[in-house]
């Protein structure tokens, strides 16, 4: 146990120093020599225009954080997806024995040579397993629906919506101000 919180340390210290000597290193050799073209300002090497305390749409925000979410959502079907295919190719009755035994080591994590023939997956299990697992995706993708559907729901997807209303409030805040 003290070996492996040691181990721990060293790369603790290690991984501390490789963030710490570039910073100190840059800091010790680069020149100093501030000017007023140097401290000015810039954005993507163009002079700024206007504040930099700007309010950001947060559709922006949204948009970017349902992307992560649904696409960190779908790479979970890769896996399923490998699992799946081996688990019907055990269920069909035409496999032969040694590619039975084969998928079934693979699919258990086991070495072929040591697998005894009681571990392996006979074609009847593999459809009750495929079965299953083909119920648990198709729970898991309608919650994903559900969140879908929520979102497009509350507008989160219609840009053009939310602009427009924004724009038919502007105009009216317009109006009345020259009315008024």
């Amino acid at each position: 146990m003290t070996d492996l919180v040691g181990h721990f340390l060293i790369f603790a210290v290690v991984a501390i120093g490789f963030l710490m000597v570039p910073l100190i290193v840059g800091r010790l050799l680069r020149p100093k020599l501030p000017t007023p073209e140097k401290d000015a300002i810039y954005e993507c090497g163009e002079p700024a225009i206007g504040s930099s305390y700007i309010q950001f749409d947060l559709r922006f925000y949204v948009v970017a954080l349902l992307f992560i979410i649904f696409d960190v959502e779908v790479a979970f079907f890769f896996p399923w997806a490998s699992v799946y295919g081996s688990t019907m190719q055990l269920a069909d009755t035409q496999l032969s024995d040694s590619a039975r035994t084969e998928l079934s080591a693979r699919l258990l994590s086991i070495d072929p040579a040591t697998i005894s023939p009681a571990q392996v997956i006979d074609a009847q299990t593999a459809l009750q397993l495929g079965w299953v697992g083909l119920a648990d995706i198709l729970v898991f993708f309608s919650v994903l629906l559900v969140g879908f559907a929520y979102v497009w729901k509350r507008g989160d997807l219609d840009w053009i919506r939310a602009l427009s209303k924004k724009t038919t409030q502007a105009a009216d805040q317009t109006v009345v101000s020259v009315r008024g």
